[in-house]
């Protein structure tokens, strides 16, 4: 995140720019926000607290129909709340799937189980951000079929879940699986033990350097669940740029959000960063790049949005915990159904915010 605090004298504007993550601004903002930043990037999960904490200005008139008409509707509602839009979209925030494809075949990655016979695939199954993806393959849902009905919770218990659950006991103990942590995904690409892995765009240059001609990137593939070919869904997001409401001044904030997130500035992140870019008349002009294929693919084919409703933040721990006790070898197909219903529980019980 580029933070930026704007003062006036007479003609002239000054400019001071700070540093943090999009995934870090809600943290961050919050802290102080009439003393924050009146510009800055932020991820489309933060938008709850941020309104909650009075730190994002709803987007109207000219800078409104500027977001709408170089957007989906599914990046539109991506930054919507209530009807209200929050921000100045760039890029849209997902996983897709790297491939060797001196490996697999364009068949062979619409299967993460005849992948799993033909090569060694690496999966961050103890991040919480990536397991979710073989529960609402197998119909687990998260707050509803929109992922906005904070009412309905989080349903990754029952027969589904626990299906789910045993697949992953298997996956774990395949010789051909690998869990992706501290870098072992790439590292594997680099010398050959491991032929694909579940990343982002921001992995594709190093994977790019490692694959070389054999270089491939995809939507996600699927999978069969307990008897039941599931497409896995990756979460999906936006990172864009709000406004503060305390800024002083408001017409400029809005102007430099605008031009931050404008089609030039998202041209240069991808050139420079190959940051994607969600600018609709960009995507059209850039029909050869894999990774920006594979990222939209995934994004409008294999994902469901990422929730941003409060209670939200009852889902990581207990996910990460699954996947890092499964990755251990604590959860076996005896304690799968307890242990699923264990995670259902505490998915589903409040924590401290």
């Amino acid at each position: 995140m580029r933070a930026v605090r704007s003062s006036a004298s007479q003609l002239a504007l000054t400019f001071e720019y700070g540093v943090c993550a999009e995934g870090d601004a809600k943290a961050t903002i919050t802290q102080d926000v009439e003393g924050a930043a009146d510009v800055y990037f932020y991820a489309n999960d933060n938008i709850t607290d941020l309104l909650a904490a009075g730190a994002l200005s709803e987007l109207g008139g000219k800078y409104l129909e500027s977001v709408q008409s170089t957007n989906s509707q599914t990046i539109i509602d991506s930054i919507t709340l209530d009807g209200s839009v929050y921000g100045f979209p760039f890029t849209t925030n997902t996983w897709f799937m790297y491939y060797d494809k001196s490996v697999f075949t364009e068949d062979d990655i619409k299967s993460l189980d005849t992948m799993l016979e033909k090569g060694k695939v690496a999966f961050p199954l103890s991040n919480s951000w990536y397991i979710q993806a073989f529960y609402v393959a197998n119909g687990c849902t998260l707050f509803g079929d929109d992922q906005m009905d904070e009412a309905a919770g989080i349903n990754f218990g029952g027969d589904n879940a626990v299906a789910a659950t045993d697949y992953l006991v298997d996956l774990v103990a395949n010789p051909n699986f690998i869990n992706d942590q501290d870098g072992a995904g790439i590292a594997g690409l680099r010398d050959g033990s491991i032929n694909a892995i579940f990343s982002g765009s921001w992995d594709a240059q190093s994977v790019k350097d490692a694959l070389g001609d054999n270089f491939g990137a995809a939507q996600l593939p699927k999978a069969t669940i307990g008897g039941n070919e599931g497409q896995l869904m990756a979460f999906a997001g936006s990172k864009a740029v709000g406004v503060n409401p305390n800024t002083e001044y408001p017409q400029v904030a809005m102007a430099l959000a605008e031009y931050l997130t404008s089609a030039d500035a998202q041209q240069a992140h991808y050139d420079m960063r190959t940051v994607v870019p969600c600018n609709t008349e960009l995507l059209s002009a850039i029909t050869d790049d894999a990774v920006v294929k594979a990222q939209n693919d995934t994004y409008d084919n294999t994902s469901i949005t990422q929730p941003f409703v409060t209670a939200m933040n009852n889902y990581w721990s207990p996910a990460e915990n699954m996947g890092k006790a499964l990755v251990a070898g604590e959860i076996t197909h005896d304690n799968a159904a307890a242990k699923t219903e264990e995670m259902n529980t505490a998915m589903n019980t409040d924590v401290a915010q």
